[in-house]
């Protein structure tokens, strides 16, 4: 099954990328805190990803592992084309008018945006 994650499945998503794998006691230990999340609701949900194909699971011992089987990049340019089809300055600039962004968020975006630039040069001169 191909389907975008929900609110609640890119809050675990979150966490596994961050631990790169662990168990449903692993994400309980991080989300709990914040969102109040029952054990029994991680582990139901994890299942429910990993039926989606979000996540995928082994085990060890009597416990599962899950690891996320999409990425960042992965989700952020699903997000990207779903909801503005792909356009990426309509979204950079429904950011930059949305959020009070400030003068360092500014400054970094401008370094993001440089070394993108950098990396795209080198690729290019490979290719030749």
């Amino acid at each position: 099954m191909d389907s975008a994650p929900t609110e609640r499945e890119m809050e675990i998503l979150k966490v596994l990328w961050r631990i790169e794998e662990g168990s449903v006691r692993d994400v309980h230990a991080r989300l709990e805190p914040e969102s109040g999340l029952h054990f029994n609701t991680i582990q139901t949900q994890l299942r429910i990803m990993d039926d989606k194909g979000l996540v995928a699971h082994r085990r060890e011992g009597r416990s599962f592992l899950y690891r996320p089987l999409r990425t960042r990049e992965d989700v952020s340019s699903r997000f990207l084309h779903k909801v503005y089809d792909g356009a990426l300055n309509e979204l950079v600039l429904n950011m930059l008018n949305s959020e009070k962004l400030s003068d360092k968020d500014l400054v970094e975006l401008e370094s993001l945006i440089t070394e993108a630039r950098q990396k795209k040069a080198r690729t290019r001169k490979g290719r030749k």
